[in-house]
């Protein structure tokens, strides 16, 4: 198995602190950074392979982090420059196909703080030969209008993902964190050849849903979409406290 690390964004929200500094490289602690939480989380499985998709902007800065923590982590650069010219996330992952290997992927998005298990996640997805979508109750219906919000079947079967809804049917909601088999995966070229919005991810898994069986593997504990100042601000002060652990699984030398 391998994981794809969404990075590639340019979090005009969260300026000044991300004019020259990549979100995911925005520190926790002295020396740990945001994509350090979410590479140690996914060090608990035995992965073939790391790959970050970052922006050309902040690529040195990448594979300055990379180097750093001595990863051997493949980047996989967009061309873009700032905000404007991004290709959205599917439009990257659909770009990114052609360098990949067929095998199963996670793929997460580099700023999702969680206390998902990508073990169980993965072991889902393998049991049930389909992709899966971890899932998480926000408890608040005006938060959900802010993320795909999932119906699940009693079999844990997505029976519909609705992206940003007005008037949301649930506050259970899809997380930027994906386990698929290859021969989902690659129907990203099909969703993108039929004209399919190329921003979120959620649009191309709502597609996915109404075409085979997808999973919804829901988790409890914390989760955190650093998409704001007042987010990020708070995930560092949990961080702190030790109410965010670091994942027990970490990087030898790491700190």
């Amino acid at each position: 198995m391998r994981a794809i690390i969404m990075a590639g964004g340019f979090a005009r929200r969260m300026w000044p602190l991300t004019q020259r500094t990549p979100k995911q490289l925005l520190p926790l602690s002295d020396g740990y950074v945001i994509l350090d939480l979410v590479v140690d989380g996914l060090l608990e499985l035995d992965l073939d392979e790391i790959i970050l998709s970052v922006n050309r902007r902040f690529s040195e800065d990448f594979r300055a982090w990379a180097s750093s923590r001595g990863l051997d982590v493949r980047m996989l650069e967009e061309e873009s420059m700032r905000e404007e010219e991004k290709p959205g996330a599917v439009g990257a992952l659909n770009a990114m196909l052609g360098s990949l290997e067929e095998d199963d992927y996670l793929v997460v998005a580099g700023d999702n703080v969680s206390s998902i298990s990508y073990r169980d996640l993965a072991s889902l997805m393998k049991g049930k030969g389909a992709a899966s979508v971890a899932v998480y109750d926000v408890g608040s219906r005006d938060l959900a209008t802010r993320y795909g919000v999932v119906e699940l079947g009693p079999d844990s079967r997505i029976l519909s993902l609705v992206e940003k809804p007005r008037n949301p049917s649930s506050t259970l909601i899809s997380t930027a964190i994906y386990a698929m088999p290859w021969r989902s995966l690659s129907r990203v070229r099909e969703y993108v050849s039929g004209g399919g919005p190329r921003d979120a991810l959620g649009h191309f898994i709502s597609w996915l849903v109404s075409r085979e069986d997808v999973y919804g593997f829901r988790f409890q504990g914390y989760w955190f979409d650093i998409g704001g100042i007042d987010e990020y601000n708070r995930v560092r002060d949990l961080f702190s406290r030790g109410l965010i652990a670091r994942p027990r699984h970490v990087r030898p030398g790491s700190r």
